[in-house]
């Protein structure tokens, strides 16, 4: 095959790149939230530290994250444009989940080490633990079920 074509390709490759699907989150201030997302995060955030907002496309609808800390652990909400909470990740500590979870999760890890746990809760229903991994350099993530069980897909 000649370089031309190669080039070619590369280049028709790139171009049809953001028509497939990737997204990519901006990093907004709090003045640029609609007013029912701002209204969801000053229920949510009240004595929290706030870290930052963020918006996104996600699966063609706008979407809206806030990241912040409380009592000492992160929380981040996501919300549709009418401030409805889509999702919830919550910082938890190890040593509070369930023995079977912690299992799961601890066996999922192998000889990696456990750095973070959060609970993820979609349109109010706990739905999985995900715990950061890091073996060496290498970070990566393991997710189980609220039993304590593999996910078949991540959540």
């Amino acid at each position: 095959m000649n370089w031309r074509v190669i080039m070619t390709v590369l280049g028709l490759f790139a171009l049809a790149m953001p028509s497939i699907g990737v997204t990519q989150e901006k990093r907004i201030s709090r003045k640029d939230l609609p007013a029912a997302v701002e209204k969801t995060v000053a229920e949510q955030t009240n004595g929290a530290t706030i870290s930052g907002f963020s918006t996104e496309l996600e699966k063609g609808k706008r979407v809206y994250e806030a990241e912040f800390k409380v009592n000492g652990h992160s929380k981040d909400i996501l919300m549709d444009a009418n401030g409805k909470i889509i999702e919830i990740e919550e910082e938890v500590a190890i040593d509070s989940l369930p023995a079977n979870v912690k299992a799961g999760l601890t066996t999922l890890a192998g000889a990696g080490a456990i750095t973070k746990v959060e609970s993820l809760t979609k349109d109010g229903k706990l739905v999985a633990y995900e715990a950061v991994v890091k073996t060496g350099t290498k970070r990566s993530e393991v997710q189980v079920r609220p039993d304590g069980q593999k996910l078949t897909h991540p959540e």
